[in-house]
């Protein structure tokens, strides 16, 4: 019993030298909890009636110049094309023979069979072919033919006659007329006898159109 209290007076004793009576650790002591402070707010008050304005701000309109632009052009129509009217005539000589014309008084004639064509590009009026021979007597009435219309691109065989002179070799010529004026004048010293190839007569001064 006389122990107990020593040893009680003797922690006292220890424990007087620092006041405390547990023993502070070697850590640094704990912070002290502080309430997180806020950040004041600024707050500015807008006055009633103030007017607010609205900024429009043009976007610039970007153009691709990598592809060109396209524009209108105006469209030149061609020029008509004038055509200039050219007459033109082709005469071929198909061949001649001779026979007794008896109805008008006269011997023996010469017979000239000419194709006529028209090779120009305006129709031809009042085409006139006429016959010479240089042996010529009195005048034939058919010494000279006229066709009152030959289109374009149509030809026309008539037969021209001539008193001529009985068993004799007769030169001949052949004038084309139209009356646009003299087209050509076309001779044979001694025109081909035509024989059994004279045209069929129904078919004299009868335009057609030109043989390919």
């Amino acid at each position: 019993m006389k122990r107990i209290p020593l040893i009680l007076i003797s922690g006292f004793l220890l424990t007087s030298c620092n006041g405390w009576f547990f023993q502070p650790s070697g850590n640094n002591p704990p912070t002290p909890f502080l309430p997180p402070t806020r950040t004041p707010s600024i707050v500015t008050a807008t006055p009633a009636g103030a007017a607010t304005s609205t900024v429009v701000v043009n976007t610039p309109v970007i153009i691709n110049t990598d592809t060109p632009l396209a524009l209108p052009t105006d469209t030149v129509s061609p020029a008509p094309t004038v055509m200039i009217p050219v007459q033109s005539v082709g005469v071929k000589v198909l061949g001649c023979n001779t026979s007794l014309d008896i109805t008008h008084g006269m011997g023996e004639v010469t017979n000239a069979f000419v194709t006529i064509t028209n090779s120009g590009n305006t129709d031809l009026t009042n085409v006139q072919a006429t016959l010479f021979a240089l042996d010529e007597g009195r005048q034939h009435p058919d010494k000279t033919v006229e066709i009152a219309s030959l289109p374009v691109a149509q030809e026309v065989t008539a037969k021209l006659t001539v008193d001529s002179t009985y068993n004799a070799n007769t030169p001949i010529q052949i004038e084309v007329s139209a009356e646009g004026g003299l087209f050509q004048r076309v001779g044979e010293d001694s025109c081909r006898d035509i024989g059994v190839f004279a045209p069929d007569p129904a078919s004299l001064n009868t335009p057609v159109p030109v043989n390919p």
